[in-house]
């Protein structure tokens, strides 16, 4: 069997789809690698460290796509790249199934199988497999750097001969993996922080980070299947709305990561609620990708409203190449474990792991 690296040709993606290290264990199963020449250049993983592991380098996309048994990439293929990809190959990638029909379309001509990586069902059987997961703990900390980058503060307090500095306040809407990883990423930095989520569990997670919670008390039932918030009704919206409008006022730092999967991210920031912030108060809208939380984001640029700065931050975890490689990779890796028996692959659509996240087989798309 033999497992192919492609470099990624999406527009700001520094990400490989796997690392060296991987390798050395693909190969001790006793599976092929092909890796594309300069597919690690972007992460600062060089062609040699891949020919150290065991990796057979190739120049061409082609004899990547073309020869292997399975893909693993990144970001979904080009349609140049789909129509290179070998008739009845498996295809492991980011695939954003849901605004995905075209390259769905052209790997079904091809009875290509996808794997969504997005999709790994949140169960404790596949919790190494997670990528959402292990990206977004990347994201919620490059998020706080990049607020800080942008901010006219310190964040932490300072007692100099210039007198003292108060530290710096800050928001995180959002207590999954990136927003926890954020307010612990602040705090580290010394900022005062708090946080909001319409899960009571995430509650308790805020406050063990030694954050403030924010808002009306979450309900019991905010939770959805995968952990994941469920929207809120009016009522709920309504209470959290004029809580938060109460709050952002003060704050300095502001980082919003509510995301719902498949769904446009929900709008908690309002435009008001932005006329209403003070000057110099910098927010980093992670959910800019899927429309983002607040009102007045443009995913990819950097707005200045009346002195508020809102950074539409797309792709965080590509800024913050090696490592976010290493988490990847590591998730691919042991996906690829639970399927390889003997060196050969076993794929199973009735596993409770691979059934969900297969988006395409046998030349037909899956729900």
């Amino acid at each position: 069997m033999r497992i192919g690296v492609p470099r990624e040709t999406t527009a700001g993606e520094r990400r490989v789809g796997l690392v060296p290290e991987s390798v050395t264990r693909l190969k001790k199963a006793g599976v092929d690698v092909r890796v594309q020449r300069g597919a690690g250049t972007s992460a600062y993983v060089t062609d040699e460290a891949y020919a150290a592991a065991g990796a057979r380098l190739v120049d061409d996309a082609s004899a990547v796509f073309g020869d292997c048994d399975v893909i693993c990439k990144v970001q979904r293929p080009s349609p140049a790249e789909s129509a290179l990809v070998r008739e009845g190959a498996l295809l492991i990638s980011l695939l954003q199934p849901s605004s995905s029909a075209d390259t769905l379309a052209a790997l079904n001509a091809r009875r290509v199988t996808a794997l969504a990586l997005e999709r790994v069902p949140r169960i404790t059987r596949a919790q190494s497999m997670d990528i959402l997961s292990s990206q977004a703990t990347v994201a919620g900390y490059k998020a706080v750097l990049l607020a800080a980058t942008h901010t006219s503060k310190l964040l932490p307090m300072l007692t100099t001969a210039a007198g003292n500095i108060p530290p710096a306040k800050a928001f995180v809407v959002g207590a999954g993996v990136a927003g926890l990883m954020a307010i612990a990423t602040a705090r580290r930095l010394g900022a005062v922080v708090s946080g909001y989520d319409v899960r009571a569990a995430a509650r308790e997670q805020v406050l063990s980070l030694g954050a403030t919670f924010i808002g009306p008390e979450p309900q019991a039932d905010a939770e959805a299947a995968g952990g994941y918030a469920r929207e809120q009704t009016e009522e709920e919206k309504a209470k959290t709305l004029a809580a938060l409008a109460a709050h952002v006022t003060t704050q300095d730092l502001i980082i919003t990561t509510a995301q719902i999967p498949g769904r446009p991210a929900p709008r908690i920031i309002t435009a008001e609620m932005v006329h209403s912030m003070r000057p110099g108060t910098v927010l980093i809208d992670m959910a800019a990708e899927t429309g983002g939380n607040c009102e007045l984001t443009v995913a990819g640029e950097v707005v200045d409203v009346n002195g508020v700065t809102i950074v539409g931050a797309v792709n965080l975890p590509s800024s913050t190449p090696y490592h976010a490689s290493v988490m990847f990779s590591k998730n691919v890796l042991t996906l690829l474990q639970h399927m390889i028996k003997d060196g050969a692959l076993g794929l199973n659509l009735e596993d409770e792991i691979i059934g969900p996240m297969c988006v395409a087989h046998d030349g037909a798309s899956r729900a």
